[in-house]
């Protein structure tokens, strides 16, 4: 089994709640890599695990933990190439956004802004939040508040939005970290 797919084995084990599945992991992972601050490696780590993963020996972790490193690596590598980042998901949420996959994904990736919220709006913070708010809208961590709450009702508004998601991480990616290119880039995204 190729390493990609022994991660992806090990995170969907239903092992204990607070361990985020593979999907919630890449959103997090994604966020990792947009967010202006470098996150120590074991920082991230143990948020993704949760409380003691269950590893069958010290030679699994250390496979387990290198694949995450190594995706992390692909994710950035793709976001600073300027190309779209291909989601392992369907942006689709289908009948019920809860129970899709594109809202696990946005869980993860808030998971990971909430990690450093106060870096992420800390320069910018009008264009992070509009360029996080399908996020924001996909996670549904948010829905109680009355702005939300008025999205949430419109489903195809809340599909259109979770469509434009792999482009706005290009965009967000570039906000955070390149900032000299802002004003060319943000004017062609509106």
């Amino acid at each position: 089994m190729n390493p990609q797919n022994s991660l992806q084995a090990f995170l969907d084990q239903d092992i204990h709640e607070e361990m985020m599945t593979y999907i919630q992991a890449h959103g997090y992972i994604t966020a990792l890599c947009i967010c202006p601050e470098v996150i120590a490696e074991q920082e991230w780590l143990d948020i993704l695990f949760g409380e003691n993963p269950q590893f069958e020996s010290a030679e699994q972790r250390q496979e387990i933990e290198q694949t995450l490193v190594s995706l992390k690596t692909q994710i950035l590598r793709v976001l600073s190439s300027e190309e779209d980042l291909v989601l392992p998901c369907d942006l689709d949420p289908g009948e019920d956004l809860e129970d899709s996959e594109i809202h696990g994904w946005c869980m993860g990736f808030m998971e990971g802004v909430f990690l450093r919220e106060e870096v992420w709006f800390a320069n910018h913070e009008e264009e992070v939040s509009e360029l996080l708010l399908p996020i924001m809208v996909g996670s549904k961590l948010f829905e109680e508040q009355p702005e939300f709450a008025e999205v949430m009702k419109d489903v195809d508004l809340v599909a259109d939005m979770l469509e434009r998601i792999p482009e706005l991480l290009t965009t967000l990616y570039l906000l955070c970290n390149a900032p000299e290119e802002k004003p060319a880039l943000l004017k062609s995204n509106h």
